[in-house]
């Protein structure tokens, strides 16, 4: 996935100027990496999101998916094949009564013969950990096992990449859980290249990569132990570190001579006690 100098407006009333949402943005995902995406509301995260599969197409610069241009139609249902979209609400993305019938919705409509539609919802099922619900109505489930149905769903499809957009943001601790391992699984063990749009810093922690958006631009991109530890700028861009980070750091400032990119509880408890000794 590629992004070339990307820019993004929405049409704006007559008579007033587009306000870029997207300013530049020159960024490269890898296949298998597990990408984090933060910003604070209006930063353009979002909006980034859903260029990566055509949803919005660019007002300048242009959009790749293995070399696939997102503004060429003809390479529209390629694309959207390659990389799956999971929302904030699962209500909007459940379509059947059933949980196999709604996994395998994607599938047939990109015509999929029958006996192989049946091995994708099943693996797609047990991917996510809810083979045990495939006849349940999806109506009945918990918040986090619906997301998690919405993810089989995409999952179906057999898409290169996952992309999250505040996937976990209406659901509890619990059901956030279970949708991060969910991704987790499939990122480490089928080499799915997930991206994670999220306001929640310790989601952004398990990531190989963290991106943060400011203003429609990239502000810092690296590694969760080369970001969060700048928690100056962090907090200048309206954004909060993880809870063991800003406790390292607190101590810190008190004078303490102590790491700050440790992201764990462990390593937080093992660097505090360091430090007494």
């Amino acid at each position: 996935m590629e992004t070339k100098n990307l820019t993004f407006s929405y049409p704006a009333e007559e008579g007033r100027e587009e306000i870029p949402v997207l300013r530049g943005i020159d960024l490269a995902i890898q296949t298998g990496s597990f990408v984090a995406i933060l910003g604070h509301n209006g930063s353009g995260k979002s909006t980034l999101a859903k260029t990566f599969n055509a949803i919005l197409l660019p007002s300048g610069g242009a959009v790749y998916i293995s070399g696939m241009d997102t503004q060429n139609e003809e390479l529209l249902l390629a694309i959207r094949q390659k990389i799956g979209m999971v929302f904030q609400n699962p209500d909007n993305q459940i379509v059947a009564n059933v949980v196999e019938e709604d996994v395998a919705f994607g599938p047939e409509n990109l015509g999929v013969p029958s006996e192989e539609i049946r091995k994708r919802v099943d693996d797609a099922l047990h991917a996510v950990g809810m083979s045990e619900f495939v006849t349940h109505a999806p109506h009945l489930l918990s918040g986090g096992q619906k997301q998690r149905i919405a993810i089989a769903g995409v999952l179906a499809m057999e898409p290169a990449c996952i992309v999250l957009d505040e996937a976990t943001a209406m659901l509890d601790p619990v059901g956030r859980r279970e949708v991060l391992n969910a991704v987790m699984k499939l990122n480490q063990e089928k080499n799915v290249t997930a991206i994670l749009i999220t306001h929640h810093m310790d989601e952004a922690a398990l990531a190989d990569r963290v991106i943060i958006l400011d203003d429609g631009k990239i502000a810092l991109d690296g590694t969760p132990r080369e970001i969060f530890p700048k928690t100056g700028p962090l907090r200048a861009m309206g954004l909060t570190v993880p809870d063991t980070v800003d406790l390292l750091d607190r101590l810190k400032r008190a004078g303490w001579d102590i790491p700050t990119d440790r992201l764990s509880a462990d390593e937080c408890a093992d660097a505090i006690a360091n430090a007494l000794r």
